[in-house]
């Protein structure tokens, strides 16, 4: 049985890591209120421009982009795989790691050559683990998205699918559904699909218009911008979705830790107590022994 000295050290260590959990928590609640305000603000932009999207698709152009025509012969996918820069987000990285294994496994079955661009550290050690090739990747992102550090890593996977390296691209990330339950997702954003390019359900309705428009200075210009800027709209959308789901895996998991820790110490104080008192009955005996040999 350990002593009370060691009990009381245990205790102690239990106490200053459930204070740091505690801290963790609160600091991952403020972040997270932050990074939902940004989800929130970027999902009626990514709304509206895919209603724009879908109707460029529709229309009569003389032009006809890439990001629209479907490959048949695919014999090379792109993946951006979203992950968080930090650990000690509960089960999220680990949610995201296995769904994209398992994707993986089904490319390499069909023959298919995988490329791979990762935002987040944790995304770019696990590719890295698996061999995957990483032709691009943004790190070190912080707590706020911005475009301009994503750029980069972006553009490497369109450029690749624009020269025909690649023939489709795939974002993994994990989906904000509420502060405790976050959803891992890998969809494919590069063709654009007519399911990718449904929108709302008042766009749907809107499926039996013919739209056309009056382009300037041209077709190719227009639609080539605003399918870009669709693409990096999505991919940007999927960044603040993946931090806002990080800040709640954190405080769930912080707060779960400082659950644990609590019961723990109460389990060490209830055996502290018990070794303090035998140690106390023993002396007792010891002296009631001792006197009663004397006498």
């Amino acid at each position: 049985m350990p002593s009370t000295k060691e009990i009381r050290g245990k205790i102690k260590s239990v106490q200053n890591t459930s204070k740091i959990t505690k801290a963790m928590e609160m600091v991952a609640a403020s972040k997270m209120r932050k990074a939902q305000d940004r989800m929130f603000a970027v999902r009626p932009y990514g709304e509206k421009i895919r209603a724009i999207c879908a109707h460029l698709a529709k229309a009569n152009s003389e032009y006809k982009h890439p990001f629209l025509t479907q490959q048949d012969n695919a014999k090379t996918v792109g993946l951006i795989m979203v992950t968080t820069d930090k650990g000690l987000a509960g089960p999220l990285n680990t949610n995201i790691q296995r769904l994209v294994l398992q994707n993986i496994k089904e490319w390499d079955a069909q023959g298919l050559k995988v490329e791979a661009t990762a935002i987040g550290n944790k995304g770019f050690g696990f590719l890295q683990r698996l061999n995957v090739p990483v032709v691009s990747r943004a790190v070190q992102i912080g707590d706020r998205p911005q475009l301009e550090k994503l750029l980069g890593a972006i553009n490497a996977q369109i450029d690749a699918y624009l020269a025909g390296k690649v023939d489709r691209v795939y974002l993994a990330y994990s989906r904000f559904v509420n502060a405790m339950k976050q959803e891992p997702v890998v969809e494919q954003i590069l063709p654009l699909s007519a399911d990718a390019l449904g929108g709302s359900e008042e766009q749907s309705a809107e499926k039996s218009h013919s739209w056309d428009y009056l382009y300037e200075p041209d077709a190719h210009t227009v639609i080539e911008e605003v399918l870009k800027r669709y693409v990096e709209g999505l991919i940007y959308q999927a960044v603040a979705e993946n931090m806002a789901s990080e800040q709640s895996a954190r405080m769930v998991a912080m707060k779960a830790a400082s659950d644990n820790a609590k019961k723990l110490i109460n389990e060490l104080q209830l055996v502290y107590n018990k070794t303090r008192q035998a140690g106390i009955t023993k002396e007792i005996t010891e002296i009631v022994g001792g006197a009663a040999a004397v006498s």
